[in-house]
C-alpha cells in the first residue's frame, strides 16, 4: 500500500531546524581574577573560563534571550553563533525570579528565531531542543510537551513547559520549537531531587511570557513587580475553617503571615482573613488561586491603591491597600 523506500515518507524536522537552529548561539562566561589576587609575580588579571550555556537571538538590533543563571557571575560574555563568528556581549538586564536575562551583541545580518506569540504549545507537541551541552556543538533532541503550567517548581514566576527532550549542562538558555522552528520556550533546568536529576523531566520558560519579560529588560534593565507583604495558603486546603466561617465555596486565599510595617499590615489585613476577590477578580480555588492572586499583585503597578475582598468571621469586607514595590530576591537563579 505504500512504499517504505520512500524517501518523502520519512519523518523528518530537519526544515523546522534549519529555521531555527541559526539563531540558538553557544555562551561562554569569563571571569577575570584581578593580578592582586594571584601570585606576587603576577602584574596582570587572569581570564578564567566560568560556564557555559545557550542563548537565542529575538531580533536583528541583536537582543538575546537566555538563562540569569548562566550570565549571573560573568565578568565577561562570549557569543559564539552556529556559522562560527564570535562577539563579545554586554548584559541588558537580568530577573532572578523568572530565571531569564538579555545579552546583546552589535552585528550584521543576524540570525532570529521564527517567533509567534500567538502559538501556545499543547501537551503531547512534539518539540526540539536546540542547544551545546557540554561544549560538544549544537546539538537537537526531541521529545514531546508533557505538561503545561508547572509553576511550583520555584519560587519565581514562571508557569514552566515540562518536556522529555534531553536538556543539560550547556543546553539552559536554548531554544525549545516546535515541528514548524517556531520558538515556544527557553530551556532552563533538568528536574532535580536529592542531587540526582530525573530522566526525561526537564523544562522551559514559556516564549510568551519570556518574551514578556524582555521587553521589560530592554526597557528598564530589570523587572517591577508589586507587593503587599503577606503570604497565604490555599482556602481548599482548610475545608472545616471554612465551614465555620459558613463560605458554600472553597474559593480563596486565607492570609496565614503579615509581614511587619508591610502595606498589608498597614491596611490591617489580619491572620485567618480570607481573600475571595482582587480588584473584584474573582480567586479560583487550589493553588491556582494562590499563584493567580501571586501575579496580579506582581502586575500592579507600585502606587496604585488595590482593592482586596475579604471574609473576616463570616463577614465580608474590603481593604484598600497600597502596593509597594517587591524587593528583589538575593539569588534565586536554578541550578
Amino acid at each position: 500500500l505504500f512504499n517504505q523506500n520512500n524517501e518523502s515518507n520519512q519523518l523528518s524536522f530537519s526544515q523546522a531546524v534549519r529555521k531555527a537552529a541559526p539563531s540558538v548561539v553557544n555562551i561562554y562566561t569569563i571571569n577575570i581574577i584581578p593580578a592582586r589576587k594571584l601570585d606576587s609575580k603576577s602584574l596582570q588579571n587572569r581570564s578564567e573560563l566560568q560556564g557555559l550555556g545557550s542563548g537565542v537571538i529575538m531580533n536583528a538590533d541583536g537582543y538575546i534571550l537566555t538563562n540569569y543563571h548562566v550570565v549571573r557571575k560573568a565578568d565577561e560574555i562570549v557569543i559564539v553563533l552556529q556559522d562560527g563568528r564570535r562577539f563579545d556581549a554586554e548584559v541588558i538586564g537580568m530577573d532572578p525570579e523568572t530565571d531569564l536575562a538579555v545579552i546583546k551583541i552589535n552585528g550584521q545580518n543576524l540570525p532570529v528565531v521564527p517567533l509567534n506569540l500567538n502559538v501556545l504549545p499543547n501537551v503531547g507537541d512534539v518539540v526540539l531542543a536546540i542547544g551545546n551541552p557540554y561544549n560538544i556543538g549544537q546539538t537537537i533532541t526531541q521529545g514531546i510537551i508533557s505538561a503545561t503550567g508547572r509553576n511550583s517548581l520555584s519560587s519565581g514566576y514562571q508557569e514552566f513547559l515540562q518536556t522529555d527532550a534531553a536538556i543539560n549542562e550547556g543546553n539552559s538558555g536554548g531554544a525549545l520549537i516546535n515541528t514548524n522552528g517556531v520558538l515556544i520556550g527557553i530551556n532552563t533546568a533538568a528536574f532535580q531531587v536529592g542531587g540526582e536529576s530525573g530522566k526525561g523531566i526537564n523544562f522551559a520558560i514559556p516564549t510568551k511570557l519570556a518574551y514578556n519579560i524582555m521587553e521589560k529588560l530592554i526597557k528598564s534593565g530589570r523587572v517591577i513587580r508589586g507587593a503587599i507583604g503577606f503570604n497565604g495558603e490555599a482556602l481548599s486546603s482548610k475545608p472545616k475553617y471554612a465551614r465555620v466561617l459558613g463560605l458554600k465555596t472553597l474559593s480563596g486565599v486565607i492570609a496565614t503571615d503579615i509581614e511587619p510595617d508591610s502595606p498589608a499590615f498597614h491596611a490591617q489585613l489580619r491572620r485567618g482573613d480570607v481573600i475571595v476577590k482582587y480588584q473584584e477578580e474573582v480567586i479560583p480555588t487550589g493553588r491556582a488561586g494562590i499563584w493567580m492572586l501571586r501575579d496580579r499583585i506582581a502586575e500592579t503597578k507600585p502606587g496604585t491603591q488595590a482593592v482586596l475582598s475579604i471574609i473576616r468571621r463570616g463577614l465580608a469586607m474590603d481593604l484598600t491597600i497600597k502596593v509597594t514595590e517587591k524587593k528583589a530576591p538575593v539569588d534565586i537563579a536554578l541550578q
